[in-house]
């Protein structure tokens, strides 16, 4: 098992930025792939990022590729997600989430996921 805890979300003007942070704990960090999803009211799961077992690889959705970076330390079992240039549509309740595989890059899904964080950008 492996438990996710996020933490980092908040109110922002369009334009500012905001980190997040996914604390995990429970079996080996490192083994996991890491990522981060997305859900607007009323609106499907949206895949965000992921980040490799050690970090070498990353994966962004269109919407996000310049602006948004995702992180690891593996040392402290923690992944980031730095968010610049909020948009209003950037709006949404962000999660972490685990997976062995890479299967949240091509199937959005993952085995573990987090309770949540909710990002709101005013206009």
């Amino acid at each position: 098992q492996v438990q996710l805890a996020e933490s980092g979300g908040g109110l922002v003007q369009t334009g500012g930025s905001l980190r997040l942070h996914c604390a995990a704990s429970g079996r080996t960090f490192s083994r996991y792939v890491m990522g981060w999803f997305r859900q607007a009211p009323g609106k499907e799961r949206q895949f965000v990022a992921a980040i490799s077992w050690r970090g070498v690889s990353t994966y962004y959705a269109d919407s996000v590729k310049g602006r948004f970076t995702i992180s690891r330390n593996n040392a402290n079992n923690t992944v980031y997600l730095q968010m610049n240039s909020l948009k209003p549509e950037d709006t949404a309740v962000y999660y972490c989430a685990a997976d062995e595989t890479t299967n949240m890059v091509v199937h959005g899904s993952a085995d573990y996921w987090g309770q949540g964080t909710q990002v709101t950008v005013s206009s």
